[in-house]
């Protein structure tokens, strides 16, 4: 299984380089961990003590970013290197003014493990989520560098948990980790299955994150203009999907009005949206406040502000529940709204339990989707009431952040 892992390694990063020439995001994973090692050579310093965090991308980021916070505020002693796997992540956030070094992840070889942890020499690494890289996992327990995985989600369908022999060989991983910070308790029953109880639950770190966003959240005027007295529905991160069946909603329903943020903002893309909403609709960048009256639609062509236009919102709908999975749907919550989106949610263990606890609704299809919109924008009290519950459940579940780094740096 090693060996059938080490080809796919090395298969995948040929791929790469192979489609580096038509394909940006191949041409930006493939030139960044090109230079890692040489950046490592001349950047990384060992003044201070180094702490590594591992992300696969954005929404991974946003996990850890709580993380990075904390531990320059409590723990200034230290030093952040941060690495991601996918360029959305590093390519939006490879600035990020509390890192100091930012890297793509070099592919998980063996010798890449060794060089990697030789130049950077980690004292603690935190991966998060989802990531299991098995020559850094192995190289780090054999130099006894604590690894902890942070914000962890297990479910019985994973390959740590088949009975066949590539089964076994996975399971070799999560030995390698030397404590578990996981969000639910399924997850700590399946690790405990495996005999593994070097684990907390503590929830999901973004938690604080959105929290900390709603603190400082920015005020946007225009949108208030936009708004007006009308009801708002703002709509995040959406796909061709999505956006089909909100279109349609809008054409029919011209006395609510709409936000849509896309999760691809790129001209040809916004050009689309533009041209199949037959509403008057006005793209954020080309807003003022002459232009914003009387129109039913404002497109987000901008990244870096969704999180915040979520206030403005009477309902938020998230994207990407028809595709890959939905977005991110704490941030709408944090506000407290009744939440919509598709239904690819199963995964999604905050979405999961805001559908139980009958905050958020999963739609199938445009029918669906009407005869929930219809049911919240037209019942006040109803919503009332969801926000209410909405506030209660982002307010129970936040501080995972603090007892993360307490475990961590407290331990006797």
């Amino acid at each position: 299984m090693k060996f059938i892992y080490s080809v796919s390694i090395f298969l995948y990063s040929l791929l790469i380089r192979l489609a580096a020439p038509f394909s940006l995001k191949a041409k930006q994973i493939s030139k960044g961990r090109a230079e890692v090692f040489a950046g490592l050579k001349t950047e990384i310093n060992h003044v201070r003590p180094i702490i590594w965090l591992h992300c696969a991308s954005l929404g991974e980021f946003e996990q850890g970013r709580p993380l990075i916070e904390a531990i320059r505020k409590q723990h200034p002693e230290y030093q952040i290197f941060l690495t991601f796997f996918s360029p959305s992540g590093y390519e939006i956030r490879k600035n990020y003014e509390l890192a100091d070094y930012i890297f793509y992840l070099p592919p998980d070889t063996k010798r890449n493990a060794r060089k990697l942890i030789d130049l950077v020499r980690p004292e603690k690494v935190f991966f998060i989520k989802y990531e299991f890289w098995f020559h850094y996992i192995s190289e780090l327990k054999k130099r006894q560098i604590p690894l902890y995985l942070v914000s962890a989600i297990f479910r019985a369908d994973q390959h740590f948990f088949k009975k066949r022999p590539s089964g076994k060989w996975y399971r070799k991983m999560l030995f390698g980790v030397s404590h578990f910070f996981v969000q639910d308790d399924a997850s700590v029953e399946l690790l405990g299955s495996l005999g593994i109880r070097n684990v907390s639950k503590t929830g999901d770190t973004r938690f604080d994150r959105v929290a900390e966003i709603a603190l400082r959240g920015k005020s946007f005027p225009l949108v208030e203009k936009f708004k007006g007295n009308s009801l708002l529905v703002v709509a995040g991160s959406t796909w061709k999907p999505d956006e089909e069946l909100l279109i349609r909603y809008i054409h029919t329903h011209p006395e609510t009005k709409f936000i849509i943020a896309p999760h691809e903002t790129k001209q040809g893309n916004i050009e689309r949206l533009i041209n199949l909403l037959k509403s008057d609709v006005i793209c954020y960048t080309e807003a003022s406040d002459e232009a914003v009256m009387n129109r039913q639609v404002m497109i987000v062509d901008t990244i870096g502000i969704l999180s915040s236009l979520y206030k403005y919102a009477d309902l938020a709908y998230i994207g990407g529940g028809f595709s890959s999975g939905i977005h991110n749907t704490l941030e709408a919550a944090i506000f407290g709204m009744p939440i919509l989106f598709g239904p690819d949610y199963r995964k999604f263990n905050e979405a999961t339990t805001m559908v139980k606890l009958e905050i958020a609704f999963p739609v199938e299809d445009f029918e669906s989707l009407e005869t929930v919109l219809d049911s919240l924008l037209e019942d006040a009290q109803k919503r009332s009431a969801i926000s209410e519950k909405c506030v209660e459940f982002t307010n129970q579940n936040l501080g995972a952040t603090n007892l993360i780094l307490e475990r961590v740096f407290n331990q006797h």
